[in-house]
């Protein structure tokens, strides 16, 4: 095994760092604390070619590997997990099941705009009674001969209100089960199409968050994204990707916080030492360093996996349990590291903080990960 990077990665990294220390720094946390969605640096992001990065080039995208994503998702997430997570979504949950399943009609309308960040994208799937258990979906899109006919409303939406195309998954056959789910292409101005309020969340607070709903929303019949029936299976393969993504956050969380935490530790003094040097401090920084490099292998082997067309499910599925648990418990530590200071903002780690704990939540909490990945273990 080769764990050096390519050149092109190496560049990859490097252009990720510049941008996310010269750019998105500065004012992180004015953002996070005024809930400022960060408008300009998406567009720099489309730019850098970090909105599209998986896509074709012959459809507007940077057309880079799996790898190159997650190493620019990691350097955006030491800095600012509100862009990473807006990237990631635009990336993982918007761009690949539109450039894999949609028509070429789809591909040439959505994509070009979407890989430039002149427009966002959005997944719509959750619902306030069908979260986790994304087979009971409320949502229904009746089939009206040339057309669908959506009615319903999802919650917890990333981009909800940014976001120009969404993907949303609506029941039109009730008793075929999740075989009676479809995907459609919802455009922002749809009339019946409303956007509720931005959730106040107690991280990731500069990317947005909405409920949207949709009453008696007319959905041409070429909006719909894959077959038939499609749906279901469309949005759990796209959260096999997508749990890749949420992976990398983590591990750019944790990182993030565990660099602060050393450099701190180099500069406080205590006793007539830097606390580095005392073994309680030491201690918690290898540890801190153990996991993460641990959980980097996890999601790089993801995103290898997912790169040479091999089975990734399971993979992903277990970088993102161990990466978001990592950045749970790493940001802990540094904000005790830094002592009293950490609990204050402009040392940066209680905000990490905060944002770690929603990487345990979204894709589907620890327990669902844990499911998705015993189903696998447990195949006959």
């Amino acid at each position: 095994m080769d764990f050096n990077l390519s050149e092109e990665h190496q560049m990859i990294v490097q252009a990720a760092r510049d941008f996310a220390q010269t750019e998105l720094k500065p004012g992180v946390i004015e953002r996070d604390e005024k809930q400022y969605f960060p408008t300009e640096f998406v567009k720099k992001m489309g730019e850098l070619g970090f909105m599209g990065m998986m896509v074709d080039p012959i459809y507007g995208g940077a057309g880079l590997d799996a790898v190159s994503y997650v190493l620019a998702l990691e350097e955006l997430a030491k800095i600012d997990a509100s862009a990473a997570v807006i990237m990631s979504a635009n990336n993982s949950l918007v761009c690949f099941g539109l450039e894999k399943y949609g028509t070429e009609a789809q591909k040439r309308k959505y994509l070009f705009p979407l890989a430039s960040g002149q427009q966002l994208g959005a997944f719509a799937l959750s619902e306030p009674e069908a979260g986790s258990d994304a087979t009971s979906q409320h949502t229904t899109a009746i089939d009206m001969g040339d057309h669908y006919l959506l009615n319903g409303t999802k919650n917890w939406i990333t981009n909800g209100g940014t976001a120009s195309i969404y993907i949303v998954f609506a029941q039109t056959d009730v008793a075929k089960g999740y075989h009676g789910i479809n995907a459609l292409i919802i455009e922002k101005g749809m009339e019946g199409f409303s956007i509720g309020p931005k959730e106040n969340k107690l991280g990731i607070r500069s990317s947005d968050t909405h409920s949207l709903m949709f009453t008696d929303v007319k959905v041409p019949k070429e909006n719909r994204l894959g077959e038939d029936g499609f749906g279901f299976r469309l949005a759990m393969e796209t959260l096999d990707g997508g749990r890749i993504g949420i992976a990398a956050q983590a591990l750019g969380i944790a990182a993030g916080a565990y660099e602060l935490a050393r450099n701190y530790s180099k500069e406080r003094k205590s006793f007539g030492k830097p606390i580095c040097e005392h073994q309680a401090i030491a201690f918690k920084l290898a540890d801190m360093e153990t996991q993460i490099e641990a959980a980097r292998l996890l999601v790089y082997k993801s995103a290898w996996l997912k790169d040479q067309k091999m089975p990734y499910g399971k993979s992903s599925a277990i970088a993102k349990l161990y990466a978001s648990e990592v950045a749970m418990q790493t940001t802990i530590e540094a904000v005790q590291v830094h002592g009293g200071y950490g609990y204050v903002k402009e040392y940066h780690v209680e905000r990490l903080m905060r944002d770690a704990k929603i990487t345990q939540i979204y894709e589907g909490t620890s327990e669902i990960q844990k499911i998705v990945i015993s189903r696998d273990l447990l195949k006959s």
